[in-house]
């Protein structure tokens, strides 16, 4: 396949930032949680540990972003798609992505995705015990397409043709996505840049061809858990028994799903538009909820392998042009989900070699 581009969605939460240390405690970043994290049954994988050769990195260290990149386009990563948080003109966690434009390194490319979503005390996108409310306004598009144009024109920033890319995690939210998209259209071609390549994730949008709304392309996201049996359910069920001592778990209120059936389920959802396939790492996010975390096992190298193989074989069917081969990766760092390609000590480099392989081998049709 011509002009194949894997792109690895990052998150940045790996230095403090004021807001954090006021609502989870000083110095807290995502390392916090991974580090507290024990395991809740026996065989259960906690806490995730960095590999030596990365230890608990810290992104205020602007080299620590240039040794990621050497990794990632080692192992045959084409770019990065960095989360970024902007609620009504103020951005958090944004120190990463400021010093890759300050000090134009590492040379690599990359994209923006919007994570539009309130923050809370949760962690599954529920708005219980707000933090930080997402609101939308027009001034506050025009404010936030002013500051982003600055980004597009970096020689860096991914583009499909001359047009940037730019990610939405949760389109539906907005009162009007049409005509946020229009306005930045707009403010882009007055900034003599061409229109953005806009991408729609259907994290939560279920089989709505978001392109009807403007959008040019589709993140079909995984994980999607919203097709996992009692995904929301934290209380103790016998079902959740039964499923559970099928993967050698006895205890009647964990969430535990096996990998391969999650993914064939991800895989069979109805889905009428071409999209641009994802493929998660893993997931175990009890580091963030603990008892009521959602636990996906039986993943290994080899099982990725094959389905990222898959993932690969369905973008060459959808048939986009060259320049429009994205599959994404989730995720390159989302440690305190258990769901990063970056080596620890339990894998190693595996699942890095993993992709690597798998972008050397032939391509079913």
């Amino acid at each position: 396949m011509k002009n194949l581009r894997p792109i690895a969605i990052y998150l940045p939460q790996y230095h403090p930032i004021p807001e954090n240390d006021r609502w989870w405690g000083k110095g807290f970043t995502e390392w916090t949680n991974v580090k507290k994290s024990k395991p809740l049954y026996k065989g259960h994988n906690q806490p995730n540990i960095p590999h030596h050769s990365i230890g608990y990195y810290n992104l205020s260290d602007p080299e620590v972003l240039v040794k990621q990149a050497l990794l990632a386009k080692e192992f045959g990563i084409y770019g990065f798609a960095f989360y970024h948080y902007w609620f009504n003109g103020k951005q958090l966690l944004n120190l990463p992505v400021d010093n890759f434009l300050e000090y134009k390194m590492p040379d690599f490319p990359f994209c923006l995705f919007w994570a539009n979503e309130t923050w809370s005390r949760r962690w599954l996108g529920e708005e219980k015990e707000i933090l930080i409310k997402q609101t939308y306004s027009e001034a506050d598009d025009c404010n936030h397409i002013n500051w982003l144009v600055k980004v597009f024109k970096d020689q860096r920033y991914l583009k499909v043709g001359n047009r940037p890319v730019f990610i939405i995690y949760r389109p539906l939210d907005f009162p009007d996505i049409t005509r946020t998209l229009n306005l930045f259209t707009d403010r882009c071609k007055n900034s003599e840049l061409e229109k953005p390549y806009f991408i729609a994730s259907n994290s939560h949008n279920g089989n709505i061809d978001l392109r009807n709304l403007g959008f040019d392309n589709i993140l079909n996201f995984e994980p999607q858990l919203g097709v996992l049996p009692d995904f929301m359910d934290d209380r103790k069920r016998l079902k959740k028994l039964l499923r559970n001592i099928r993967l050698s778990v006895f205890n009647s209120k964990l969430k535990i799903y096996d990998y391969s059936e999650a993914k064939e389920l991800m895989l069979n959802r109805e889905i009428s538009y071409p999209y641009f396939p994802c493929s998660f790492i893993n997931w175990d996010n009890t580091p963030r909820r603990a008892i009521n975390g959602i636990v996906i096992k039986n993943n290994s190298p080899v099982i990725f392998k094959k389905y990222f193989k898959k993932s690969i074989e369905l973008l060459k069917k959808m048939n986009f042009k060259d320049d429009e081969n994205f599959i994404f990766i989730n995720s390159w760092n989302e440690w305190a989900e258990g769901n990063y390609l970056e080596p620890d000590i339990k894998n190693g480099y595996q699942y890095l070699e993993a992709v690597k392989e798998t972008l050397a081998l032939p391509i079913n049709e």
